[in-house]
């Protein structure tokens, strides 16, 4: 029988408008001034228009990027090497590592960095944004757990000290909006169903220093020759998703809801919080391993992914539920289903059969 892909928020299935979009993208450099780099600037320009339109911004504002990596270090080093010292970097610990990871290099740089603990759901609290504090990085959504942050009102209380927001919504905005009056924006392509490419909005009146140097390319915010079909991938991945928002999320909570309703019945225990990602459906079980319960789903027919990580052939428990407050055994036995566009009721059912049927026979075996 045909696969079950419950894994949207770890890559999106490529969608059928990018599909169709990328079919007739020119592979001229945008940067000639021939007919060929004519041609493909000119396709550049429709793509940076649309995600401006999409995003309700200025097309000045939006830079393309390779992924949502990239966009959230071109966010965090490039707003960060402009200010002094003294400002305070704040992030939270259960944020995806592209941010920890950036905001642990900035303190080894010498920068004073602020890394806030979350509450048993995964939510952030504004009030830890002090006087002092410069720069506040906040996800849109929790990408393992799906818990929607208080994003309109962490930039309400840190525009409040005078400090810049920068925004990851590499989780989220295939189901909901953006708060506005956020300084800095990164998106991943691949999480929308680009299959490629990623963005970062800038609001106007904000400089931030490039992570590449050369070229004048993405108005001097990231030099190297624009990559035309990333771009273009990109920008009708997130206009498609724009205009597609209000009708998929109510479907996204109703499937989610008989997934999660099931786990709840094999044991584990629910993760996130009430307010999160209509798509998804997170647990985390006690005496399991998370790798044994995705290989036992996988030969089932059902792709799944989990909060634990392999790294150096070892599997790491998920920094997000340890922050989170749950033990180590519950953390690396953590499971993330989340369905997509594509997902029908039917592979639903299956899928909750396939669910019993599997940990039914993991608990007869121990």
């Amino acid at each position: 029988m045909k696969r079950i892909f419950l894994d949207d928020a770890g890559g999106a299935p490529l969608l059928d408008d990018v599909t169709a979009a990328l079919r007739d993208v020119p592979d001229g450099n945008p940067s000639s001034p021939h007919a060929e780099g004519r041609t493909s600037r000119a396709a550049l320009d429709r793509a940076r228009d649309l995600a401006a339109s999409a995003l309700g911004a200025n097309r000045t504002e939006i830079t393309f990027t390779s992924s949502g990596t990239e966009a959230v270090n071109l966010a965090l080093f490039g707003a960060v090497r402009r200010m002094p010292k003294s400002g305070a970097i704040l992030t939270w610990a259960a944020e995806h590592q592209a941010v920890l990871g950036a905001a642990r290099r900035l303190q080894a740089e010498g920068r004073h960095v602020e890394i806030a603990p979350v509450d048993h759901a995964g939510r952030v609290d504004p009030d830890a944004i002090a006087p002092g504090t410069a720069l506040v990085s906040i996800g849109l959504a929790n990408n393992e757990v799906g818990t929607i942050q208080p994003v309109r009102e962490v930039i309400d209380r840190a525009h409040e000290h005078g400090a810049l927001v920068h925004v990851d919504a590499c989780a989220g905005p295939r189901w909901i909006p953006i708060p506005d009056r956020a300084d800095l924006v990164s998106f991943s392509g691949h999480k929308l169903g680009a299959g490629r490419g990623g963005a970062l909005y800038v609001r106007d009146g904000v400089r931030i220093d490039p992570l590449f140097y050369g070229g004048p390319q993405e108005w001097g915010r990231r030099a190297g020759r624009e990559d035309v079909a990333s771009a273009t991938a990109f920008a009708t991945a997130i206009a498609t998703c724009t205009n597609q928002r209000q009708s998929r999320s109510g479907a996204a909570e109703k499937r989610s809801e008989l997934l999660r309703s099931r786990l709840a019945e094999l044991g584990g225990r629910l993760t996130g919080a009430r307010e999160r990602l209509p798509n998804f459906a997170t647990c985390a079980f006690d005496g399991r391993k998370g790798e044994d319960m995705l290989l036992a789903l996988d030969v089932a027919g059902v792709a799944a992914s989990s909060g634990s990580a392999c790294a150096s052939g070892s599997l790491d428990p998920s920094h997000v539920l340890l922050a989170m407050g749950l033990s180590l055994n519950a953390a690396l036995g953590s499971l993330r289903l989340s369905t997509g566009y594509a997902t029908t009721d039917e592979e639903i059912a299956r899928a909750r059969d396939i669910l019993s049927s599997v940990f039914t026979r993991s608990t007869a075996r121990a």
